[in-house]
């Protein structure tokens, strides 16, 4: 929410990464990958395609911008608008978002559940996202985040399989918590995770289905592909992995 209220504040204008870290995360510590996150999160509950952009642009090496009409909250009196009003109706155009946030934090965000719940179907699974492991620099990361949104995609679309949904599954990235942990968060039977490694021209992304009543390993493959169309090989070993699950788990 603060940075969504940052960017609408400053509608047309390039804000550096640097400057978000310090201006929306003021006094904690986080890398630039918060930010990443945080404008994904945003994008997603917004309905926005950072490819054509309808409200935040990604201006290569220098940060992001807010594209979208900000303006004040159309009054339907005609009495003047109090002093200050402009700079709290910036934020006018994000009540939906906090709505939907707020509605997914609290249906799958709680990392308690009460006593008596009901046990997660057996047809559930979060998906997590991959570890990028290609380098010390983790320049593919972004490759690695687009591997675990069309695996979720995937997954989804299989009739009678339930996935958590984006949102839920990456606010668990970098976070040290036990599959178990997660599983009850989501309320999940099965947690699918993975990873990405590259050597020349090949990748290989490693998968595998674990499940969350006793941490054992159900299922794992790993796929080698040359790196020259990222979004075929994204594609294609979604699309392998998906046939693989939908025949380990449950349809019901």
């Amino acid at each position: 929410m603060r940075l969504l209220v940052y960017l609408a504040e400053r509608a047309g204008q390039v804000v550096s990464i640097d400057e978000l870290l310090e201006k929306v995360w003021t006094g904690v510590i986080v890398t630039p990958d918060s930010v990443y996150q945080a404008v994904t999160s945003l994008r997603r509950l917004l309905g926005d395609d950072s490819k054509q952009p309808a409200y935040i642009a990604t201006v290569p090496r220098l940060g992001y911008r807010m594209v979208a009409t900000v303006a004040p909250w159309a009054e339907t009196s005609v009495r003047p608008a109090p002093r200050g009003a402009t700079q709290l109706a910036a934020g006018a155009c994000v009540i939906l978002a906090l709505a939907l946030a707020l509605y997914i934090y609290g249906r799958f965000g709680s990392t308690v559940q009460a006593s008596g719940a009901p046990v997660a179907a057996q047809n559930s699974v979060a998906v997590l996202p991959f570890l990028d492991l290609t380098s010390e620099s983790m320049d593919q990361e972004y490759f690695a985040d687009g591997m675990t949104e069309e695996l979720i995609d995937r997954l989804s679309k299989i009739p009678g399989m339930r996935v958590a949904p984006p949102t839920s599954s990456f606010y668990f990235k970098n976070k040290k918590l036990s599959v178990s942990d997660i599983a009850k968060a989501l309320r999940v039977a099965y947690v699918l995770d993975g990873s990405l490694r590259q050597s020349g021209p090949t990748i290989r992304v490693a998968a595998r289905l674990v499940r969350a009543d006793n941490g054992f390993v159900a299922w794992s493959e790993t796929y080698d592909r040359q790196s020259n169309d990222v979004l075929k090989v994204q594609d294609d070993i979604a699309g392998e992995v998906a046939k693989a699950l939908q025949r380990e788990l449950p349809q019901r």
